[in-house]
């Protein structure tokens, strides 16, 4: 059985945007949110120390133990999780070896994504070995937002050509329109901080002898929720405002989505703290908040990306 040098491996692979390149932009994409609601389940079912040892579950396995129980395999799976996340890295990074030099804007963000993944598992140890210090787990919940968008980015330039991908042309959004949306996308990274805070104030540590922040949970709750109502009104601003301008259906569908997305996540907070925090609703607001970020990384990337190639050629041949 013959062996395929290095140069001819890479012969094999794609030198142009592929449907299996954006399948696995996707896939990176939805692997960082599923993540997301993984970890959340390990916090929400008590299962934060299911595995008390760092790299290893305990001190003498590799992997739980039967003495663990369920806390032990919710946190083992989490954590083998991560073997996914490394498997698309990989596979995204090396899909565009070829392109490397080419299309960097797709090259970069895929650097990013695969770095991510040990520095997580670094943040994932410290809170493990911190007995799920708040603040820790607030951090590996932030870099998670991080990769979210970054891989909403990814997704994004993938739809592009290498010839769309170097246009030099105008913005898609008017300057308002941008403007609106740095102010929306400030609040929004206002309010996920906010609510890690809260997060880290209130019932659901992880753990039953796990530390908390010891900032009141009511008054933090109040204080997340006042850029909340300023993203609401800024969202209802931004899509008033792209109808009276007209702009193009791309944007417009991404404004509103992320409207949307507004106002299902503002819901499901308000109804889960009036409900006192149920697991299943917590869970879900997890979820809301890595479909916020995604959203509103789409909105900021569509109103701010250069036209495609194509659409300036049919508006300057009218």
């Amino acid at each position: 059985m013959t062996q395929l040098s290095p140069i001819r491996m890479a012969d094999r692979l794609p030198r142009t945007v592929t449907p299996s390149v954006r399948m696995l932009a996707l896939a990176s994409l939805i692997s960082q949110i599923l993540i997301v609601v993984t970890g959340g389940a390990v916090r929400l079912t008590a299962s934060g120390l299911g595995c008390p040892e760092w790299p290893r579950c305990t001190a003498d396995s590799m992997v739980t133990t039967a003495e663990m129980g369920i806390h032990g395999v919710i946190e083992f799976g989490n954590r083998l999780l991560t073997f996914v996340l490394t498997a698309i890295a990989v596979a995204m990074l090396v899909s565009l070896w070829n392109m490397r030099k080419t299309r960097r804007d797709l090259f970069v963000p895929a650097v990013v994504l695969l770095a991510g993944i040990p520095a997580q598992a670094v943040v994932g140890g410290i809170t493990v070995l911190t007995q799920l210090n708040p603040w820790v787990v607030g951090w590996h919940f932030i870099i998670s937002m991080i990769l979210i968008a970054v891989a909403t980015v990814l997704v994004n330039r993938t739809r592009l050509s290498a010839a769309e991908a170097a246009a030099e042309t105008q913005p898609r959004a008017a300057r308002i329109l941008r403007q609106l949306l740095v102010i929306a996308a400030v609040l929004v990274t206002i309010a996920v901080l906010l609510g890690v805070v809260v997060t880290g104030s209130g019932p659901h540590a992880g753990d039953a002898g796990a530390a908390r922040n010891n900032l009141n949970p009511d008054l933090m709750t109040r204080i997340h929720a006042a850029p909340v109502y300023l993203l609401v009104l800024t969202v209802l601003v931004l899509v008033v405002a792209a109808y009276r301008l007209n702009v193009a259906q791309r944007l417009r569908g991404a404004l509103v989505m992320l409207t949307v997305v507004v106002f299902a996540q503002g819901a499901i907070g308000y109804l889960q703290h009036f409900l006192h925090l149920p697991v299943a609703l917590v869970a879900l607001h997890m979820l809301g908040a890595s479909v916020l970020t995604a959203a509103m990384a789409h909105a900021l990337y569509v109103g701010f990306t250069r036209r495609r190639v194509d659409s300036v050629t049919r508006t300057s041949g009218k």
